[in-house]
């Protein structure tokens, strides 16, 4: 049988991006209050659900686009932080290629597409249950001081 050799700096990397997403989610009310629930989260990644409710129709009956985008703007904000440098949005644009609807679950996919000194790009795609995409978002990072959780 082979042997399986996993790089150790990747793994305590998947290790402190999961303990950064705990920690954030923690304190992340707005999360929270939306019902979004953290999926996954890795270096430079997350994924992230959060269902339509009624209070997120908007009065054509269809979901709002602030909602979207702020199931969207939160995946982004766990994947640029997930190597525990607090990181903010410097700007960000969304797309809705589709409506969201009542009742709707949409998952939110976030990828770090180029990282470079204080800066990033981050894609994040947003599906409903039957894989439609429902936004398309960009955001830009940009690393400010500090850690999301403490150093051990």
């Amino acid at each position: 049988m082979a042997e399986i050799h996993t790089d150790p700096q990747s793994a305590d990397l998947q290790k402190l991006a999961e303990a950064v997403g705990r920690g954030m989610y923690e304190r992340d009310h707005c999360a929270q209050a939306h019902g979004i629930e953290l999926l996954e989260i890795a270096p430079g990644y997350a994924r992230m659900t959060m269902t339509v409710r009624k209070d997120m129709v908007n009065g054509h009956d269809i979901g709002h686009g602030g909602m979207t985008f702020t199931l969207a703007d939160t995946a982004f904000a766990y994947a640029c932080n997930a190597a525990n440098e607090v990181t903010v949005a410097a700007g960000c644009s969304i797309t809705f290629p589709a409506p969201a609807k009542l009742g709707d679950v949409l998952t939110a996919e976030c990828r770090e597409v180029h990282k470079r000194g204080r800066s990033g790009v981050y894609d994040v795609t947003v599906t409903n249950q039957d894989g439609t995409v429902v936004g398309l978002f960009r955001g830009q990072s940009a690393r400010i001081s500090g850690t999301v959780i403490p150093v051990e």
